[in-house]
């Protein structure tokens, strides 16, 4: 380090003198092949960086690159250069780009030790006395360390995250995840399945055996409910995309809540049309109102049959006393508890909220309502018929 008035100014000196000595291995003859192959490898995404590493070192070796230009070009230690190229020229390629398999001790962590890590993962931190409801791996290492030596296992008590993960991941356990399932609580499940899944396939033998606009004299519609659909306000307007500047639109984070409304919807499976109502709330006297829809549009002749869930305005006094006035006029098919994938109106939802209804702003709730029927009206001008497909529980 030399000093020039205020400024420090570093010099560093070349101990090999600027002279390059050459090597005294043996070249690395390479088949077309091999060539080919460390070539693929050394461009590989995909495989382990250790063997892409290994590979470019190779081929530059081989093109007679000595040691000192191979280190500035990738940037790696000679010793990796002089492992490499040792093993490559003692026993061939393949053994330059491996790790030569060594296991110097035995394994310390004994099986009966994994199986007691993956039993404590296999519970819940609240049953051993903790707060959490989900173990994270470090929570769980530092419980194997105060806790494993105790219940016999000193090999694990200076474990580490690393040391619980592996354990677990060779068991396949990531017990800081969560998976929703949803419980089968119907005891009649099956059957009631096999009723709506008879009702699809009468649907689809009237469809084909009455082409065109001609009704059938039983129609069958799917009927239920999507509460909860937002009326949410900007509190600053949408930014549009910009060539060359903006991709995509932008929206401020910040927003206001208006409430919200519930779509009353019925599928016709015959020909794809859907009536609905959007409502503040979904009670009984709502959906007394979307069956009178049913009941004027449909002539009078007909018999309405509604596939829909045990939702308790579906089966509540009010409408069992509207229903009655009606006689002959509608057939109840319920799908089973927690069997709502059962019912087609479902894709029809599903549709609407991947399309008008995703990202929508409003002002207002009855700007929300106006768009949710303009969004239908727009559904209904090329309806699809929601066909379901698959028959294999039992039904020819």
């Amino acid at each position: 380090m030399i000093y020039c008035g205020i400024l420090p100014i570093q010099v560093y000196w070349n101990l090999e003198g600027g002279m390059t000595r050459k090597t005294s291995r043996a070249a690395l003859q390479l088949a077309p092949e091999e060539r080919r192959g460390l070539e693929r490898l050394a461009q590989s995404r995909t495989e382990p960086q250790r063997e892409v590493e290994r590979a470019r070192i190779l081929l530059r070796y081989a093109d007679g690159m000595e040691f000192s230009q191979i280190q500035r070009a990738l940037q790696v230690s000679r010793p990796t250069i002089y492992k490499c190229v040792d093993k490559a020229l003692a026993a061939g390629v393949v053994a330059g780009l491996k790790d030569r398999y060594h296991r110097p001790h035995a394994p310390v962590i004994t099986p009966s030790a994994k199986a007691w890590v993956t039993d404590v993962a296999c519970s819940k931190p609240t049953e051993r006395g903790l707060a959490a409801e989900l173990w994270t791996l470090s929570e769980l290492a530092r419980y194997t360390r105060e806790h494993a030596p105790a219940a016999g296992h000193t090999s694990l008590a200076r474990a580490s995250k690393a040391t619980v993960w592996r354990i677990l991941n060779a068991e396949a356990i990531k017990p800081h995840r969560i998976q929703y399932y949803l419980e089968q609580r119907d005891p009649a499940f099956e059957e009631k399945m096999r009723e709506v899944l008879v009702v699809y396939q009468d649907v689809a033998l009237q469809n084909a055996q009455t082409p065109g606009p001609t009704l059938p004299a039983i129609i069958t519609v799917s009927l239920d409910e999507k509460p909860g659909v937002q009326a949410i306000e900007n509190t600053a307007p949408d930014l549009p995309p910009q060539p060359g500047a903006h991709p995509n639109w932008s929206r401020d984070h910040e927003y206001i809540r208006h409430g919200t409304l519930s779509i009353l919807a019925a599928l016709d499976l015959h020909t794809g049309r859907i009536l609905a109502q959007v409502q503040p709330r979904h009670r009984s006297r709502e959906h007394i109102l979307l069956l009178k829809d049913l009941d004027a549009y449909y002539p009078p002749h007909c018999t309405i049959r509604v596939i829909l869930d045990n939702h308790s305005s579906h089966i509540s006094k009010e409408t069992m006393a509207y229903l009655a006035t009606r006689p002959n006029r509608f057939i109840y098919v319920h799908t089973p508890k927690h069997g709502s994938w059962l019912n087609l109106i479902e894709m029809a939802f599903s549709r609407m909220a991947r399309s008008f209804l995703r990202h929508i702003r409003v002002r207002s709730r009855d700007e929300l309502k106006a768009r949710i029927l303009q969004g239908i009206d727009e559904m209904n001008r090329d309806p699809t018929v929601m066909r379901w497909k698959k028959f294999d529980l039992g039904i020819a």
